[in-house]
């Protein structure tokens, strides 16, 4: 008995020594680990002494959502737990945003809001917790555009139903005057992943829809503007406007590109880019399409022709963090450690290391999207080295 426990043991050593090295190096390992340390001491000192919540100025309206990704990337390491005292006072504080609907949030942003919060509460046990996480979860899913919900408290009172032919089906947008964009469905389906929602749940198959209107592939996207498109990435969303509904245009925030056709003929698209790629594919990977469906195969033949940790691919510097957190967590989510033989996880600890002041937080390289706020791209760093490396 001693004798096959011990064979055990060195077999477990040997496996996790050869998983180590094939996908972190020893030294890469100690590098994020360090990163991470600053980046959790650095957020503790951050924390609002009054509210003991994150980024809360009495000034504004409150983003509870600021909160709940710090929460998120403390609770995503193996050395916190909800005993923690910044888990503990950042949970009260979050659970003061929990209306009588199931929503989180301060009268703005709902979607987001209780997506994010939603996500940090998946971390938790406790029982007033999970009776959050249950009522947030259930309201989110009024959120989402299609002709079957009839309690969406954003419905914009179009006068025909928003059936899976409109632009609107499957998505979830900031609120009833705007309209529905990736990046609030991926967080929208970050949520009902973290949260357990099984893949066959109706959001999911509602959202492939909107997915597959925002990818420029004109094999899966039946829009005008993805006509002869092959691109493969993703775009912001399927209408500039809610005035533009009738005219389904499209919006892209890197602007427009120019494609060739298989005829020859230079064609004006909207340009896919790269932290809504990157939630894209995060998002086809959580609703569990199969890796040889044209959906993922295009999506990640973009990803292999634009990898780059230098830049947002087609936005620059702008949401460059976003960038960063989206792609560790899609990547990770996707299970691949090279691309074009590229270590990902190696070369982006490299440069969250590079980033980093060493006092935790990170230097802010453009203010669009709030990415000038210390702490919300301290919590995007936090949580792609804790996606890379645990």
């Amino acid at each position: 008995m001693i004798h096959m426990k011990l064979i055990q043991a060195i077999l477990i050593m040997l496996i996790s020594s050869q998983t180590l090295a094939t996908d972190i190096s020893a030294e890469h390992r100690k590098k994020a680990d360090l990163v991470a340390r600053r980046a959790i001491e650095h957020l503790g000192t951050r924390q609002n002494p009054n509210t003991l919540g994150w980024d809360d100025d009495p000034d504004l309206i409150k983003i509870p959502a600021i909160t709940g990704l710090v929460l998120t990337g403390l609770l995503l390491d193996p050395e916190i737990d909800e005993k923690h005292p910044l888990i503990i006072q950042g949970t009260r504080y979050l659970l003061q945003f929990v209306q009588e609907d199931g929503s989180i949030h301060d009268g703005m942003l709902q979607s987001y809001n209780t997506s994010v919060c939603l996500s940090a509460l998946s971390h938790m046990n406790s029982i007033e917790s999970s009776i959050a996480l249950v009522n947030a979860q259930k309201f989110l899913k009024t959120l989402q555009y299609s002709s079957s919900n009839t309690t969406n408290p954003n419905d914009p009172g179009f006068e025909d139903p928003i059936d899976i032919n409109h632009p609107y089906y499957g998505g979830v947008g900031y609120g009833k005057h705007g309209r529905p964009d990736l990046s609030n469905l991926s967080f929208f389906i970050q949520a009902l992943h973290d949260t357990g929602v099984s893949t066959n749940d109706p959001a999911f198959q509602r959202a492939q829809i909107f997915l597959s209107r925002v990818q420029m592939h004109d094999q899966i996207n039946d829009m005008p503007y993805a006509d002869q498109s092959d691109q493969g990435g993703f775009i912001y969303a399927t209408v500039p406007n809610i005035e533009s509904v009738d005219g389904a245009a499209g919006q892209s925030m890197a602007g427009d590109i120019v494609e060739t056709s298989e005829n020859g003929d230079e064609l004006t698209r909207l340009r896919a880019y790269g932290s809504m790629t990157y939630a894209g594919f995060k998002s086809l990977v959580y609703t569990d399409i199969d890796k040889d469906d044209p959906r993922m195969k295009n999506a990640w033949k973009w990803i292999e022709e634009n990898y780059t940790l230098e830049e947002n691919p087609g936005m620059g510097d702008q949401g460059y963090y976003f960038y960063l957190c989206t792609m560790a967590r899609a990547l990770d989510a996707y299970g691949v450690d090279e691309i074009n033989g590229h270590n990902w996880r190696e070369e982006m600890i490299d440069k969250l290391y590079e980033l980093q002041h060493v006092s935790g937080g990170f230097k802010v390289k453009n203010q669009r999207w709030m990415e000038n706020n210390d702490i919300l791209i301290t919590a995007y760093g936090l949580i792609a080295i804790q996606n890379i490396i645990n």
